[in-house]
């Protein structure tokens, strides 16, 4: 009989629910529901509105036991990394979750150096500093004095606050603990000399699990609410980059990937952390991965500059549909101008068209004058940057890359794949799309020993979905416009 799982899949722009079935080394995939999820400004602050997460994921759960089965092997929930909830002693929500792009966190990290030098706190996590990283974000209550903190009982990370909410457990799991800059990746452990040096409150940091690791049954009142009889909360690679890495369908040692949508995460999987002055220097991170593996790897501002200037757009009564942007660039004029898509400006701009024309103004470049013409240079852009991280790669790890999987949402974007090709220099391999759900359910099918290892699960990744090759192209000019990237980010 087939295994039949359930994907929990959020992003920070929609969410959707993903019933697989896993029969003879074949997965099928079916979506079975599909919803927004926007941040909410609420007395001046950006919330995730986590009672609609909720009441969308027992949607997806109560489709899933009417349309599909009503027995399920297990239910992972992945999510984006660095944000939290609240919960009380009584297992009560303490405030409502913020979302990382939040202004609170504005010049937080001076702050934080001036109680913990940088060298230090990296020395003891190896994550890249970001100023929404779950660390600052709660240094930021501490010192607002904020009344959460008392009544709180446990912090849990987005996809754990979630698994509380449907199993009534409350822990972390590794690869999205991992995300927070409050974990050493050495240890395994919460790093107490950060809580100590930043005054954070280490008594509310939960129990850490491994991916993979069975939690309880379904709460039996969602369990009657939904019509689901047999479902198993499974606390999965939780972090959704983990889960897309997990469905990276490589093998060897000689490639890196790209997990590409509104983030592009480009790294490499690691036995053990590399945390040196090097690593510092280029601001890399070691995250938790499956199989006990670290995720060394960057962060880049990916598609979230896309998605920001076809939302200002359609505010402005110009409605593009992806597509239909994507075409308008592949018919714009090439390298009309290039932009570092990590520069603050871009951050969460009231308005990324007019960031960008703003950015290229101060950097003394050409103004774009069409839609398309914005859209390739963001696009070109981040095909630069992929090249500029992936040489600080090849440098960290002392040797070369042969091969780039890029995985993802973003895969469905063509033209990127082919820039991401031609920038880099070496082929490109795509697919799967939907990498983050199918690394969740084959996190599970371990878990459940439905297959023997994530090795085992690549191969059956291999066999059941598409993917796509792109081979370097008009290599000198894409080699002169990186030069010029490089004096760029000088």
């Amino acid at each position: 009989m087939a295994a039949k799982f359930l994907a929990v899949d959020l992003g920070a722009s929609s969410g959707r629910v993903i019933y697989a079935t896993l029969e003879k080394n074949k997965l099928e995939l079916h979506e079975i529901h599909r919803f927004s999820n926007q941040p909410v400004q609420l007395l001046n602050n950006l919330h995730w509105n986590i009672v609609s997460l909720y009441e969308e994921i027992k949607n997806g759960l109560t489709r899933c036991a009417r349309e599909y089965s009503t027995e399920l092997d297990g239910i992972g929930i992945d999510t984006w990394g660095v944000d939290f909830g609240l919960v009380s002693e009584n297992n009560e929500l303490v405030g409502i979750p913020w979302a990382y792009r939040d202004a609170r966190t504005n010049n937080i990290l001076e702050k934080a150096y001036a109680l913990m030098p940088r060298e230090e706190i990296y020395r003891v996590t190896g994550i890249q500093f970001m100023q929404f990283n779950s660390a600052f974000q709660l240094l930021a209550m501490v010192q607002a004095k904020s009344p959460l903190l008392k009544a709180t009982n446990k912090l849990l990370f987005m996809p754990d606050l979630l698994n509380f909410l449907f199993s009534g457990q409350k822990v972390t799991e590794r690869s999205i603990a991992s995300t927070s800059q409050l974990l050493n990746p050495m240890t395994g452990k919460w790093e107490k000399d950060i809580f100590k040096k930043l005054g954070l409150p280490l008594e509310i940091m939960p129990e850490i699990l491994e991916p993979g690791t069975e939690l309880e049954n379904l709460l039996p009142e969602i369990a009657h609410e939904t019509g689901l009889t047999k479902a198993p909360i499974i606390a999965t690679a939780g972090h959704d980059t983990a889960a897309a890495v997990a469905a990276v369908p490589a093998s060897g040692d000689n490639w890196a990937y790209l997990s590409s949508g509104t983030w592009s995460l480009m790294g490499i999987e690691s036995a053990k952390p590399i945390i040196n002055e090097q690593t510092l220097k280029y601001n890399f991170t070691n995250e938790g991965g499956v199989a006990r593996t670290i995720r060394f790897l960057k962060n880049i501002s990916g598609l979230w500059l896309v998605q920001t200037c076809q939302r200002d757009w359609a505010k402005a009564g110009k409605n593009y549909d992806f597509g239909k942007l994507t075409q308008m660039a592949s018919q714009a004029k090439p390298f009309v101008g290039i932009l570092d898509p990590d520069h603050p400006l871009f951050l969460n701009p009231d308005n990324m068209p007019e960031a960008i024309r703003t950015y290229l103004k101060q950097t003394n470049q050409p103004q774009p004058q069409t839609e398309g013409e914005t859209i390739r240079i963001i696009l070109e852009s981040l095909a630069l940057k992929y090249r500029h991280i992936l040489e600080q790669i090849n440098e960290l790890r002392g040797k070369p890359t042969h091969k780039l999987h890029i995985v993802g949402g973003g895969t469905k974007n063509e033209l990127l794949n082919q820039f991401a090709a031609n920038a880099c220099g070496i082929p490109v391999v795509t697919g799967p799309v939907e990498a983050t759900a199918i690394g969740n359910i084959m996190v599970q099918a371990v878990t459940r020993r439905v297959l023997p290892s994530i090795e085992a699960a690549r191969e059956v990744i291999k066999n059941s979905v598409e993917m796509k090759y792109y081979s370097p192209q008009d290599s000198v000019q894409w080699e002169k416009q990186f030069n010029e990237f490089k004096q760029l980010l000088k």
